[in-house]
């Protein structure tokens, strides 16, 4: 049976692995040396990189960052405002008498002048009233005539000391009553006669009629305006254009500006119109003043009554300097007076003090104090000062 191999040991090797084997193990220790001083320099790297951008992060948050926009120069733009149409003069024609209508000689649609006859009425209780007043009335005058009469004989009576003084002033007393009397019946008949003028319905001016209420043998009854007119004339050779301005936009409204309007019936025609009177103070609920342009409407194109788009090219106010649009939130209010903050090349800032030529709600139109080339702040922090350090990224609106 053969032998187990023997083990080898130190002793059994030979001389030249002997001797390296501490020569292994030294540098297998070295190695292992190695690497942990690696790993420890690796980590201690790794945190003084971490040092160095959280020092980096604390340096940017130090320094805030700003939106900013370009102004924009103002030019003239137009202003588009709803109007009403109103015709230059309209008369609701009512009656002054009562009756029956006997005849009617207009229509909507007529063109009428000044003193036509647009309507008759029937009136068989005035004419009764003014007969029975003119009866009246020649009664009070035979009476005082007759009162004339008696009176100057008892004058004369008293003249010669026939009768009583005091009966003589009875006399002329009742003259007196009757004469009045008598003024009383002459100005019933004349108020009666007076109204029977109002059996004919005339148009008070040149124009059209636009409505009627009336027909032959139809009932009136005068002294009532809660009831329609019996006709309504119109004069609409010229018009009138009511447009409500907001407040902003009033500073621009003087006599003489020029406007054009369109109307939803000629979609494809441009009117014009010109500024002739302002209200001259702003309505409190609406924070607009009512403002009438006047147009000429010899064609009947344009119809009272009815809407319009109207467009106003509103010039800038009048400045030495050219006007800069910046919008309402970059303004900065403080006691010294309203600024605006600016940043230059290096990201500093400068305050600057700005007059405001018109505020238009979301903008404003800068008269003095801005450049076109600076760089304004949008939304600036209340705490800002001259001399600050941001950093500045573009505004989608500037």
């Amino acid at each position: 049976m053969p032998e187990a191999p023997v083990p080898a040991t130190a002793e059994t090797l030979p001389a030249d692995q002997r001797a390296a084997s501490p020569r292994r193990v030294a540098l297998v220790l070295l190695l292992g040396l190695l690497a942990l001083l690696g790993a420890g320099a690796l980590r201690v790297s790794s945190r003084l990189g971490a040092q160095e951008e959280l020092r980096q992060v604390a340096a940017a948050v130090a320094v805030p960052s700003v939106r900013v926009i370009h102004p924009r120069a103002v030019e003239p733009r137009p202003l588009l405002l709803p109007g009403r149409l109103q015709a230059w003069a309209e008369a609701p024609v009512y009656a002054r008498t009562n009756g029956f209508v006997a005849r009617r000689l207009a229509d909507i649609g007529d063109r009428v002048t000044a003193g036509q006859i647009l309507a008759e009425i029937d009136t068989p209780d005035l004419d009764q009233q003014l007969a029975a007043a003119e009866a009246a009335f020649a009664t009070a005058r035979a009476q005082r005539d007759l009162s004339a009469r008696t009176a100057q004989r008892w004058n004369e009576l008293s003249a010669r000391q026939v009768v009583s003084q005091q009966a003589t002033d009875e006399r002329r007393g009742d003259l007196a009553a009757r004469t009045a009397q008598l003024s009383q019946a002459e100005a019933e008949v004349n108020r009666l006669r007076a109204l029977t003028g109002f059996k004919q319905v005339i148009a008070p001016f040149d124009g059209t009629v636009t409505s009627r209420a009336i027909d032959v043998g139809g009932l009136i009854v005068s002294g009532s305006t809660s009831s329609p007119p019996l006709f309504t004339v119109t004069d609409m050779r010229r018009l009138r254009l009511y447009v409500r301005v907001p407040q902003a936009y009033t500073g621009a409204m003087r006599d003489g500006l020029k406007a054009t309007f369109s109307v939803p019936e000629y979609a494809d025609r441009s009117f014009t119109a010109e500024l002739t009177r302002t209200a001259g103070a702003v309505d409190a609920q609406s924070g607009s003043m009512l403002v009438q342009f006047t147009t000429d409407n010899a064609s009947g194109a344009l119809k009272p009554g009815g809407y319009a788009q109207v467009r106003l090219e509103l010039p800038p106010e009048p400045t030495d300097t050219q006007q800069l649009r910046i919008p309402a939130s970059a303004l900065i209010f403080r006691a010294s007076g309203t600024s605006v903050a600016v940043v230059d090349g290096d990201g500093r800032v400068a305050v600057k003090p700005v007059r405001i030529a018109r505020d238009l709600g979301a903008e404003l139109d800068i008269a003095s104090g801005l450049e076109p080339t600076d760089r304004v702040i949008d939304s600036p922090s209340d705490a800002i000062r001259s001399g600050d350090e941001v950093r500045p990224t573009q505004n989608a609106r500037s």
